[in-house]
């Protein structure tokens, strides 16, 4: 039954949902975006940053989100490694449209085997002081375990934004797939600089899997809920537009949430990509595409 309580409710759960869903899909609207590069691997190592923060808060109490932050240069170094592995094999053969998405498919496959293997199927949950509690705002109760994702995506995002805007490596990271000669005459190497957006891209992807596993328990198979998401987001807010990327996300948090709140939740994803398809179908190229 519909009452103005509840959807007062289901809009702002949407939001906070949206800052999250902005935080998963940094990375894909970097090296989706900016880098031409298809990693649909991508969700993959968001799950690995979610059991890495489980692992670290099941044996020695860390904050997940904590360990997420304290993780990310481990995980560049992940994702930069990934990507010589990439250049090597398929990017500098010319080979990257279909044997380096297959590459991406395997690795995908990989590490979730590897974690079903190592921790099992059953859901892994984390414990942390705001995971359970909810603060009333006008009447509308505000779940803290989703509030400070929230928070956490908004800050990556503006992290992001002026990275990409305000320093050198930012500003040629935008300019890799547009020239490279010109980026070559820069004194820059098109080669490091993808190699640096990919382990950024995979540094946040680590950490978004920390603010999940606070949101809620995550198995390794959990990474296919996110695949067309992820995607999704990334060519709704126009690809390589960071603050196109929490617009959109922000977009399909609340058109699931109203969903899930109205008709139930296997409608959620379904609307989201209608969406999708709607505003392709008046824009191309995205909100915030050029």
């Amino acid at each position: 039954m519909f009452s103005w309580d509840l959807l007062a409710n289901a809009v702002v759960a949407g939001v906070l949902l949206g800052g999250f869903y902005a935080a998963v899909s940094l990375g894909v609207s970097l090296t989706f975006g900016l880098l031409d590069v298809v990693n649909i691997a991508h969700p993959a190592f968001v799950i690995l940053g979610s059991y890495a923060a489980y692992a670290m808060n099941s044996s020695f109490g860390l904050d997940p989100i904590l360990t997420g932050m304290l993780l990310t240069p481990l995980f560049y170094v992940l994702g930069a490694a990934v990507y010589q592995v990439y250049y090597a094999s398929f990017e500098r053969r010319g080979e990257e449209s279909l044997r380096g998405l297959v590459f991406f498919f395997g690795l995908l496959f990989i590490i979730e085997v590897s974690l079903s293997l190592t921790y099992g199927v059953d859901y892994r949950l984390v414990e942390a002081p705001y995971i359970g509690k909810s603060i009333e705002l006008g009447g509308v109760g505000v779940a803290v375990r989703l509030l400070v994702p929230f928070a956490v995506g908004l800050a990556m995002t503006l992290a992001l934004h002026l990275f990409l805007s305000r320093t050198f490596y930012g500003r040629a990271i935008k300019a890799v797939s547009q020239d490279r000669l010109a980026l070559r005459l820069m004194g820059a190497n098109p080669v490091r600089i993808k190699t640096i957006a990919f382990g950024i891209g995979i540094a946040a992807a680590s950490l978004s899997g920390a603010l999940l596993v606070t949101i809620a328990p995550v198995v390794p198979s959990t990474d296919r809920d996110y695949i067309g998401r992820v995607f999704a987001i990334a060519v709704l807010g126009g690809l390589g537009s960071i603050g196109g990327t929490l617009v959109a996300a922000i977009i399909l948090g609340v058109a699931e949430s109203l969903m899930a709140t109205f008709f139930g939740p296997s409608w959620s994803l379904a609307v989201s990509f209608g969406i999708l398809l709607l505003a392709l179908a008046v824009r191309p190229t995205g909100l915030f595409g050029r």
